[in-house]
């Protein structure tokens, strides 16, 4: 019977409250606890939702910035590799140009023309073709009908160009106007200019006149386009005068020389 007793009290104790309750309910006694519950806990529920809303966006933006990344790198990558092949068919496209022009100025039936491309200029012309493709110290570098220089070191897969305003270079050189015809040396000069030198003072030249090779160095063929006149330098108390040359072309302008092998 004390067994019993204690169970029996907890059992009323339990009625009792669901009595209180199921009471309180009817009599809406628990509306305001309820309201005092719903004031404490809205704030922080609402402030969970926006933190998950906020949390969502931000892995959102995280994915959607790494997917734009990789597929800006892959565009990049795919630009980079249309530039390039862009660029590679306008090389090829020059040098073919230059090969069809090169044709119609000098016959390749007289002279064997070797089609080389610059690959660099300081001092000397620096091009991609050497002992293995039969270029030789001492042959003439041309373009169209213009006289470029002369091979004066050779390597296996290069070759060194001395350009006509080097310092060493000399070549005998003529011009012809309506008033005659100038014979004279052109040498280089330090920069862009060359010299004509030991022009007698009865010939005639003028600025403007263009300058072509003699061809008595016996590598260079007759009637080649040396440069043009800039002005004539005469002094009244000299044997010779002088005329500055200027190039008619720009050497770095060229994507393609050809050397006279033969």
């Amino acid at each position: 019977m004390e067994k019993v007793t204690p169970n029996l009290q907890l059992f009323l104790i339990l009625i009792l409250i669901s009595m209180l309750v199921f009471a309180a309910g009817n009599f809406k006694l628990l509306t305001y606890p309820q309201r005092g519950a719903y004031f404490i806990t809205n704030p922080i529920s609402f402030g969970f939702y926006n933190l998950k809303q906020k949390a969502g966006k931000q892995l959102y933006f995280i994915f959607a910035a790494r997917f734009a990344a990789q597929e800006n790198k892959a565009l990049q990558n795919q630009l980079g590799e249309t530039l390039s092949e862009i660029a590679k068919l306008k090389r090829q496209l020059a040098e073919t140009e230059s090969l069809l022009i090169q044709q119609q100025h000098i016959d390749p039936r007289t002279y064997n023309l070797k089609a080389a491309r610059p690959i660099g200029l300081d001092r000397y012309l620096r091009i991609d073709k050497g002992e293995k493709d039969e270029i030789k110290v001492g042959q003439a570098v041309i373009f169209k009908d213009n006289y470029i220089g002369k091979v004066i070191s050779v390597s296996p897969s290069s070759a060194n160009i001395q350009v006509l305003t080097d310092p060493n270079s000399k070549v005998s050189a003529f011009s012809i106007n309506k008033n005659g015809r100038a014979k004279g040396v052109l040498t280089g000069q330090f920069g862009t200019q060359t010299l004509m030198d030991k022009i007698l003072h009865e010939e005639a030249i003028e600025e403007g006149d263009l300058v072509y090779s003699e061809g008595t160095e016996g590598f260079l063929p007759r009637g080649l386009i040396l440069g043009k006149v800039a002005s004539v330098l005469e002094r009244q108390n000299e044997v010779f005068k002088q005329a500055q040359v200027v190039p008619v072309l720009d050497i770095k302008d060229l994507d393609l020389v050809f050397v006279m092998t033969e």
